[in-house]
Order: structure tokens, then C-alpha cells, then sequence
């Protein structure tokens, strides 16, 4: 048995849906679910970066609100959503810089 070794290649592409979060809720504004879902979906749609349809995109959308929650980054309080000042931290561009 000849002992291959296989080499990875993980290519981190742009999370838009993440990235469209984080500018809306960049300015410190609360924002309902729907309402802030509705901004990013028109965002999203300007930029030619929706796939998968509507619903999908919903679920995407609320997973990573969640996640920003869960990390800090977005403050709940009961169904508002708001960004607070580190938002910035959880953009693409942020994360490509390595910081």
C-alpha cells in the first residue's frame, strides 16, 4: 500500500448574505426580521448575488443573524435586531485582512 497524501484546497469565497447583514445593521439601527430581510434581499438582488431562491435565502439570512447574535456582534432584543459597534468584524473583507 503506497501511503498517499492528499492535499486540500479550500477556496473561502464572499459571504454576501453575511456581508448585506452587516451594512444594513452597520448604521445602528433596529430592524424587525422581515423589515431587515427585506433590505438585504433588495440589496442582494441590486448586486446580482441572490441564488436559491426567496425562501432559502430567508433561511440563509435568519441562520447567520443568528450566528451574529451568538457571537456578539448583533444585540436581540425580543424580535429587533440591532448591530452594534464591532459589526464590522464579521465581513468578508475584515476576515480576508486577517484580523
Amino acid at each position: 500500500m503506497s501511503n498517499t497524501r492528499r492535499t486540500r484546497f479550500s477556496r473561502r469565497v464572499p459571504d454576501h448574505v453575511t456581508d448585506e447583514l452587516v451594512n444594513v445593521l452597520a448604521n445602528q439601527e433596529t430592524f424587525g426580521f422581515n423589515d431587515l430581510f427585506e433590505v438585504v434581499y433588495e440589496n442582494l438582488k441590486a448586486r446580482n448575488a441572490v441564488s436559491g431562491g426567496e425562501e432559502m435565502l430567508r433561511l440563509r439570512a435568519y441562520e447567520k443573524l443568528q450566528n451574529l447574535v451568538t457571537r456578539g456582534l448583533v444585540e436581540k432584543n425580543g424580535k429587533e435586531y440591532r448591530g452594534l459597534e464591532n459589526i464590522q468584524d464579521a465581513s468578508s473583507a475584515q476576515a480576508a485582512t486577517g484580523s
